[in-house]
């Protein structure tokens, strides 16, 4: 029997594929059930979904970037190892799941330090990817992209250009773009939006991948490309955990957890069958060889960035 290729082709317009890589008690839908004392305590699950969703790539020959919690990497070397090994980009999540905007400057800075000198080490290699946990770079942290560069990193990949109560900013763009950070120049990668009856639905990623219809999330990546620009999806390792212990919480965080887990993997076979997907430096590459004029980052985010990380004006 003549064996069937299931990789793409190539002359398919690129998608970006992410991973952010943390244990499912470390949500934010969980922060007030279970405090970051007893993490520790907890079975880790993340590793075992992790192998689970490499498989998965390794089936339709994608490679993917993984932003890896500082906390679970000094924990378990051995995965983000692995993950490297298998060919896919390491990026950074920040150390143990905080909201930059709760940090503050100082905060922030220490976290992208320690996580990606925990990364770096385990991987013998640079890394130059960051996602903060909850997209939270936001209009209340004009500071965070500066550091972001002053701390080696090459792209960033947390504006969501969408309205939440935890996260976003609405009118920021909708597809990777450059933004000139001081005399320095940072890509952005936003997550993929639909935008219907001038609002930006959110449709490529995590609960919003789960919850709609296949049909609405292949629309979203499809106008993307008809305006010139790839998709960019994202989920989590305990996506792929249908079994994962179930944590007393509010109905409503409960939906928004635990809904559709045993169609993501799925969702994400069909996904790679009909599109083609590369890990986000591939995007980052093709932004940086473009020539648009890059977006003042003052006037994305409302206020000056300092070297000092205050906020002035």
């Amino acid at each position: 029997m003549p064996q069937i290729k299931t990789t793409p082709p190539s002359t398919r317009p690129i998608n970006g594929l992410s991973f952010d890589v943390e244990e499912y008690f470390q949500v934010a839908n969980f922060f007030e059930t279970i405090p970051r004392s007893q993490w520790d305590s907890i079975p880790r699950r993340a590793a075992e979904s992790t192998r689970r969703i490499l498989d998965l790539l390794d089936r339709y020959d994608v490679r993917a970037t993984f932003f890896v919690l500082g906390w679970l990497a000094e924990r378990d070397p051995e995965l983000v190892r692995e993950i490297d090994r298998r060919g896919h980009e390491i990026g950074s999540h920040g150390w143990e799941h905080r909201l930059v905007y709760e940090m503050g400057p100082d905060g922030f800075r220490d976290e992208l330090r320690r996580s990606k000198s925990v990364l770096e080490d385990a991987v013998g290699h640079g890394i130059e990817g960051y996602r903060a946990s909850n997209f939270s770079i936001t209009q209340k942290t004009p500071w965070a992209l500066e550091i972001l560069l002053e701390e080696g990193y090459r792209y960033d990949s947390s504006i969501f250009p969408i309205r939440h109560p935890r996260y976003g900013i609405p009118g920021a763009p909708r597809f990777p773009h450059r933004l000139s950070v001081g005399d320095r120049t940072l890509v952005e990668i936003p997550l993929t939006t639909l935008e219907i009856l001038g609002r930006n639905l959110p449709v490529a990623g995590g609960a919003y991948l789960r919850i709609f219809p296949l049909a609405l999330i292949r629309h979203g990546l499809r106008a993307a490309h008809r305006a010139g620009h790839p998709g960019v999806v994202y989920l989590h390792p305990w996506e792929f955990d249908p079994d994962q212990p179930r944590i007393a919480t509010s109905r409503f965080r409960r939906f928004r957890h635990y809904t559709n887990l045993r169609r993501t993997e799925r969702k994400l076979e069909a996904l790679l069958r009909g599109f083609r997907f590369v890990p986000l430096s591939e995007i980052v590459a093709e932004v940086e060889r473009g020539e648009s004029e890059p977006l003042e980052s003052t006037e994305l985010l409302g206020a000056v960035p300092t070297r000092s990380g205050s906020i002035e004006g």
